[in-house]
């Protein structure tokens, strides 16, 4: 629960209740736009592949390169706005703990990061598939067989940034639920988000052969879009809760 001070902190020095709810309303925007732009840089690269078929799905690279551009863009525009987003939820989150709010931001700042790099790994396959004249050192087969090895280098960077996703939103699970500017409720549902990309992550790592389960547990952890849905429709509560402790 906030004490005085920390509600204190909402209304004065230019940290307002309107402020904290602007704030709010963009931290809802950057995430339902990374929700809408996520999935095209995951999913559209990914439906070229034809796992196991080096040759098949060099192929479907070559014809559908257009496409292939298209999802690593949206993966660029993903991260970039996976780097600003930490920052808004930092300042929202703040007057509640300061340092799990770092904690937060830094973990999601780290996704970020990872997603940025991981983007490398599709540049590689497009130009080993390009036709560089440095390239004739390998057969035609060699080469396919090094873009699905990047390829698959690509989906194992997704289960590290997932991992620290899954951070990201145990430490944000905690801090909504202990915020009383937001309904306990929206917190707990980070919190089953956060645990379905950790035992997926891990999972993947420790016991792989069973990828249909996380398959099922990826889709229990949509759970979390009701955050930004709240942050973006309802905002942050504009009066000083009754329960306030006051410090001495």
């Amino acid at each position: 629960m906030l004490n005085r001070n920390s509600f204190k902190y909402l209304t004065d020095k230019g940290g307002d209740m309107n402020s904290l709810k602007r704030t709010a309303r963009i931290a809802g925007i950057l995430i339902l736009a990374i929700a809408v732009v996520g999935p095209i840089g995951l999913l559209v690269p990914t439906s070229l592949i034809v796992p196991g078929d080096a040759a098949a799905t060099a192929n479907n690279i070559v014809a559908s390169e257009t496409l292939f551009r298209i999802g690593m863009a949206a993966q660029a525009v993903l991260f970039l706005l996976e780097i600003s987003l930490p920052i808004v939820l930092y300042v929202l989150l703040k007057p509640v703990n300061k340092t799990l709010s770092l904690i937060a931001a830094t973990a999601r700042l780290a996704m970020g990061t990872v997603q940025g790099i991981n983007v490398f790994n599709h540049l590689a396959a497009l130009q080993l598939l390009g036709g560089g004249d440095y390239l004739a050192v390998f057969a035609s087969d060699q080469l396919q067989a090094l873009v699905l090895f990047f390829l698959n280098l690509h989906s194992h960077g997704e289960l590290v940034w997932g991992l620290f996703f899954g951070l990201h939103l145990l430490v944000l699970g905690y801090l909504v639920i202990k915020a009383d500017y937001f309904p306990r409720v929206l917190g707990a549902l980070l919190l089953v988000a956060s645990v379905c990309y950790l035992l997926a992550g891990f999972g993947k790592i420790l016991l792989p052969r069973f990828e249909d389960v996380y398959t099922w547990i990826g889709y229990i952890s949509t759970v979390e879009i009701v955050f930004p849905l709240w942050l973006l429709i309802k905002g942050v509560r504009d009066q000083e809760p009754a329960g306030t402790e006051v410090e001495p």
